[in-house]
């Protein structure tokens, strides 16, 4: 599911930006981008989010921003230590002029500039997830109404489907009541006048009926529509995704047993309708938490 949460927040001496961004993904696949000095809690970053989130490929972005600038700063030991030993220079070889600031300053590491990314003073693990919790808070929010908008769009193809199984209900006693008719015309007509053993015959549209009927499967097929859609309008914050999924899975395998089964033309429609309907709603489920 896509979704988009920030927070900031301190850590140690130092304001925290958290972002995270999140796309649709059949698993949870996180992005960590961390600047240097967080760098070292990457670990507790990925498995508190692991804790919030279980689906998505998921990319966060950290950035540091200091309370007070920092600008370049003087090493005033190093500026002594090169202040001393140019003089003692300058007086062991009888050179001539002054050791000047800027002359020392211009030595090695003595001006410093100190990098937003390089170190966090003082800050911890805890500081850094109390952040991360708030941006996966304002994400969850964001991605609960798109998951809102998603599961009416599902619940409007279930309803398709369930139009198309209650006209299969409908349809299965008349193509049972046509396919025996049939079958005695075909006895009759392969008899040729000859007597045929009305108990033999009954036996075998006993077994045609039996081989036919889908009344088992349409019951089932109902049953795993309204646990869909209970978990579907489920209130808790439990994940969802993969119960819907195995559901899926189990109406597609009635739909496949329906359509063997079939042998009618009005009904195998309705067969192909329920699988198209199945599989859209399948691209969708993907995308639940």
């Amino acid at each position: 599911m896509t979704g988009f949460g920030a927070a900031e927040g301190p850590v140690g001496s130092t304001r925290v930006s958290v972002e995270l961004r999140s796309v649709n993904h059949r698993f949870f696949n996180p992005s960590l981008k961390l600047p240097t000095a967080l760098a070292q809690w990457e670990g507790e970053v990925r498995e508190a989010l692991r804790q919030r989130i279980a689906r998505g490929h998921l990319t966060v972005f950290a950035r540091l921003e200091r309370a007070e600038d920092q600008g370049p700063t003087v090493d005033e030991a190093r500026f002594a230590r090169y202040a001393a030993e140019l003089t003692r220079l300058q007086q062991a070889h009888g050179l001539s002029g002054a050791v000047d600031v800027a002359t020392v300053m211009r030595m090695p590491d003595v001006l410093k500039v100190v990098r937003e990314d390089e170190t966090v003073q003082e800050g911890t693990a805890a500081e850094l997830l109390a952040v991360v919790d708030q941006a996966a808070t304002a994400l969850q929010v964001m991605r609960e109404q798109e998951g809102a908008r998603l599961a009416a769009v599902i619940g409007g193809r279930l309803t398709l489907i369930e139009q198309a199984v209650a006209r299969i209900a409908a349809r299965a006693p008349e193509r049972m009541e046509a396919q025996q008719a049939r079958l005695r015309q075909n006895v009759e007509k392969l008899a040729g006048g000859i007597a045929v053993d009305p108990q033999r015959l009954a036996m075998e549209i006993v077994i045609l009926a039996d081989k036919l009927d889908v009344g088992e499967e349409l019951d089932r097929f109902a049953s795993h529509i309204a646990a869909f859609r209970e978990t579907l309008q489920a209130k808790d914050a439990e994940p969802v995704g993969k119960r819907l999924g195995f559901l899926l899975q189990e109406m597609l395998r009635e739909a496949n047993t329906t359509g063997s089964k079939a042998n009618d033309a009005p009904m195998l429609q309705d067969v192909v309708a329920i699988k198209e309907e199945l599989e859209r709603i399948r691209e969708q489920v993907e995308n639940l938490e």
